[in-house]
């Protein structure tokens, strides 16, 4: 039998597909879950918060969980599967940083950091691709980021943890792809929030990133959209082990 060729409109449609977005009520993932919905996605959010963002309440599926215990998520899954019945997107969104000089890191705060960035995506990979396997069809996306390497300066264990990402995220697409599931990780430059601008971003080192920052600005979370919804869809089909940067060619730029 052969296989219909899909349309260009086919190829990007993801109307009724269900993602999981971890860390869906933060800066970033709040509107890329606002573009899954927009898309006709039914859309689960799983965050810390006690409730979704405004403009997202009544919208989606709002569950309460610390994604780094197995045990939440696997509840988790148990309630979106009964509300929807299968996860075509797993999104891994949580993320936790600090500037703190290396001889001053104590083991907590490695543990927070690790365990948001780290533990937390092969956790979340591990309870949610456990379903896309069984059901050979499915997408993740994982954030990697400028600071995967070469690192960034003052954030030592963040850097490293976002190293592991990738490298998770290429593995699990070697290890995954005869089963039709396709792992993949966005790599953003400088989207900064409200406590990056406090804790990291001072003028001296604005000016360094937009010295390094062809396009002289910072990204805004609406333009990690395109790449999502692309890697979500039957579009990247044949996409898997990426880590595709959005970053103003932040990682393009040497002298």
């Amino acid at each position: 039998m052969n296989t219909p060729i899909l349309t260009l409109e086919d190829r990007f449609r993801l109307k009724e597909k269900v993602a999981v977005v971890i860390g869906g009520a933060g800066f970033i993932c709040s509107s890329l879950s606002k573009a899954f919905l927009e898309s006709g996605m039914k859309v689960a959010i799983l965050d810390q918060a006690k409730e979704p963002p405004a403009d997202l309440s009544g919208r989606v599926l709002f569950l309460s969980v610390n994604a780094t215990s197995k045990s939440d998520l696997l509840a988790a899954r148990e309630t979106v599967l009964k509300e929807y019945g299968r996860v075509d997107l797993l999104l891994n969104g949580i993320t936790a940083n600090a500037p703190t000089p290396f001889l001053e890191i104590g083991e907590e705060e490695m543990d927070r950091i690790l365990g948001a960035n780290v533990k937390a995506v092969v956790l979340a990979c591990q309870v949610f691709g456990e379903t896309m396997v069984k059901n050979k069809s499915g997408s993740i996306i994982n954030f990697a980021s400028a600071s995967s390497g070469p690192p960034l300066s003052k954030a030592f264990i963040y850097s490293a943890a976002k190293a592991g990402v990738m490298n998770i995220t290429q593995n699990l697409a070697r290890e995954w792809a005869p089963f039709n599931v396709r792992v993949n990780a966005l790599r953003p430059g400088f989207f900064p929030t409200e406590w990056s601008l406090k804790h990291f971003i001072d003028e001296e080192r604005k000016a360094k990133i937009m010295g390094h920052t062809p396009m002289k600005r910072f990204g805004k979370p609406e333009e990690l959209v395109g790449a999502a919804l692309w890697l979500a869809s039957d579009a990247a089909s044949f996409v898997t082990g990426s880590i595709v940067s959005i970053d103003g060619g932040f990682t393009a730029m040497t002298i």
